[in-house]
């Protein structure tokens, strides 16, 4: 009953999102990027626990205390900078973005993975020119502080080396499986060649 019940599960979410059916690296490789991923949603998970309690610890200090705390707000929107930058490369890897999926559903197997191929293409190609210009962003925070917190500006500036960072490396996986289902369309890659 339980894997009937797990096999009507996957089913109803590769309706919901067609692209899930290109199959993603397994083996050692995917090993690996599996405690990646982990890493990366554990550090976004926690951001979005310390956005929450400093967002709780602002709304109580305005309601109890004589005076708000000022650097709450802060902190909770570079926290949520950090959030979505960690977040940004599982959620392409997971095919999670917004997107329109008229056509998707029409795909077969190397149809799914050629336009996979494409659309992390595009994407790394966009990341990887837009990286040096991010660096760069960031270094010019160097000699700036945060008006309440007076943390220097070049950690906060630096999520845009991150997130550009990890999408040129989720793109490269993303296509790099895109590519092995055009060429493989009914098997599992059990390993990268």
């Amino acid at each position: 009953m339980e894997s009937n019940h797990k096999a009507l599960e996957e089913q109803a979410l590769e309706s919901l999102d067609s692209m899930s059916s290109v199959p993603t690296l397994k083996g050692p490789i995917g090993f690996v990027i599996g405690l990646i991923d982990r890493v990366f949603i554990t550090l976004a998970v926690l951001t979005l626990v310390a956005i929450a309690f400093t967002v709780l610890l602002q709304v109580c200090s305005r309601l109890f205390l004589p005076f708000s705390i000022s650097w709450t707000e802060e902190l909770s929107r570079y926290l949520f900078i950090y959030m979505v930058a960690f977040s940004a490369g599982v959620v392409l890897r997971r095919h999670r973005n917004v997107s329109v999926e008229l056509f998707h559903h029409l795909l077969g197997p190397r149809g799914k993975g050629a336009f996979q191929a494409l659309i992390c293409l595009c994407i790394g190609v966009f990341a990887v020119m837009v990286l040096p210009y991010a660096w760069a962003y960031a270094q010019n925070g160097a000699w700036q502080t945060s008006p309440t917190l007076r943390v220097p500006m070049l950690y906060i500036f630096f999520s845009t080396v991150v997130t550009f960072g990890l999408l040129s490396l989720y793109s490269v996986l993303g296509c790099l499986e895109g590519l092995l289902a055009v060429v493989k369309p009914n098997a599992s890659p059990t390993q990268e060649s």
